[in-house]
């Protein structure tokens, strides 16, 4: 392992977890539910009938992967509260930006995906009799899926230099203090 470059396993489970998790939302996006209305000739009642609910398997798929990438980064770094202290520096500031905006890329990933997976299972079976001109099935909004897919895409691009320069702040040497016993400027007082 060099100096700062941080655990290849860790760089590498968490780009592959975050790449399954891109996949699924990609699928999840392409095997959306659609609805169409049906009318009963009998009872003369209007209802929806969708297709599979797949893409709601999909994206909790995609939740749950992500999730697990972000808790083995989290897990490793010790969140970056517990542990060695950083040193100071640029390394430690960088750390701190990385962090920050991969959480929040996290939690507007995770949020697309789980509202997504949410919206999709929610259907409406039975509408009853309906006499309205424009009336449609309920679906899922196209690019729900695709934006949590992004989003997923940055926090792990976050993610991997996170690692980065908290492994850099965390091996660097912290710059060794003058020994105050030999120190070559006198401090007398004033009589």
């Amino acid at each position: 392992m060099g100096e700062g470059k941080g655990s290849t396993l860790v760089h590498l489970l968490v780009v592959v977890l975050s790449l399954v998790a891109f996949g699924f939302a990609v699928a999840a996006e392409r095997r959306r539910s659609v609805g169409t209305i049906v009318k009963d000739d009998i009872t003369n009642a209007t209802y929806c009938v969708y297709n599979s609910d797949v893409a709601t398997g999909y994206g909790v798929g995609a939740f749950l992967f992500l999730l697990s990438g972000e808790s083995l980064l989290m897990g490793v770094t010790k969140c970056m509260c517990f542990g060695r202290p950083l040193a100071p520096g640029s390394d430690r500031a960088w750390s701190i930006v990385y962090f920050v905006s991969s959480w929040l890329t996290f939690s507007v990933a995770e949020a697309c995906l789980i509202a997504g997976a949410t919206r999709n299972a929610y259907h409406t079976k039975y509408r009853g009799m309906i006499y309205a001109q424009s009336f449609s099935c309920e679906t899922l909004r196209k690019g729900v899926f695709i934006a949590g897919a992004v989003f997923v895409v940055v926090t792990m691009i976050l993610n991997v230099y996170y690692y980065m320069y908290f492994t850099k702040a965390t091996t660097t040497t912290p710059a060794h203090k003058a020994n105050r016993a030999s120190s070559t400027v006198g401090m007398t007082g004033y009589a």
